[in-house]
């Protein structure tokens, strides 16, 4: 391990702290931008479908710039590197439809939350509308959705989070537990909070076993191009009101898939990976 290409750096609560202040920056960033453009062009940013996408590839390239300058490369003399490698087709044979049934599991689980009353209702009336406004432009949310925030937020909170919580010596399951109920606060509504802790769950063990982090970025930008999906073409993150199907029947089927592919990847693939 001590020749590895990839840095066994660790992750504590100094890390959680630099990785905060690289938020704190590039949101500093962010806000001097707008005023530059509003006094300069005479006009709003915020207003324009290209400034989500760019303010949010800003805030996670400072926040990960921040972890290797103040905490990776102090503390291993290396540069923050994760491993990217394809797998074989087997493998996507059985990640892929265990996260389906992880999705569909999620799904009947995040509809008991309720979405009316004094508290509820008025948030779920927020959400909805902020939601609304990321849809204008499908092909910007595409790219932000599919594409961009799977690839930093994989980075982000199985790469360094997750990773760097084993290497500190926490249990594994303890660190993909942690990293997923992080991964869930920072969505900011009760609505994805549990989807995205069990879909986090999910992610976090297929990159623990394969140690390739592609594999969750693949997962997790399919998970968000069939919730970007259904949000264009049925106005809902729904499966169930997609296909005109109950809820208990997405349910069964969603533990039916989750478990038997859980099964075959867990005890039945001989495969194992390992960083060198």
């Amino acid at each position: 391990m001590e020749n590895s290409r990839y840095p066994k750096f660790t992750f504590t609560w100094i890390g959680g702290f630099i990785m905060l202040a690289g938020f704190i920056i590039g949101s500093l960033f962010i806000a001097a931008f707008n005023v530059f453009w509003i006094f300069i062009f005479d006009e709003n940013p915020q207003l324009k479908d290209w400034f989500l996408m760019a303010s949010n590839a800003i805030l996670f390239v400072t926040i990960i710039a921040f972890f290797d300058f103040f905490s990776v490369r102090p503390e291993t003399k290396q540069k923050l590197n994760f491993n990217f490698s394809p797998t074989n087709f087997y493998t996507y044979f059985l990640i892929f439809p265990m996260m389906l049934g992880m999705m569909f599991i999620g799904e009947f689980v995040t509809s008991q939350i309720p979405i009316t009353g004094p508290f509820f209702g008025k948030y779920y009336d927020f959400f909805t509308d902020l939601m609304s406004q990321l849809t204008d432009n499908p092909v910007v949310m595409i790219l932000t959705a599919v594409i961009m925030a799977p690839i930093f937020e994989e980075i982000i909170f199985r790469g360094i989070i997750q990773k760097g919580m084993i290497n500190k010596g926490v249990k594994p399951w303890k660190a993909i537990v942690i990293a997923s109920i992080i991964f869930g606060l920072v969505h900011g509504n009760p609505w994805q909070f549990v989807g995205a802790i069990l879909l986090g769950c999910v992610l976090g063990l297929v990159y623990y076993k394969t140690k390739s982090l592609l594999l969750p970025m693949l997962l997790h930008g399919f998970n968000n191009l069939c919730s970007s999906i259904l949000i264009l073409y049925t106005k809902n993150e729904s499966f169930g009101e997609a296909f005109k199907v109950a809820d208990y029947i997405i349910l069964i089927i969603g533990i039916v898939l989750f478990s038997l592919f859980y099964y075959l990847f867990m005890k039945k693939y001989k495969v194992h990976y390992s960083e060198i």
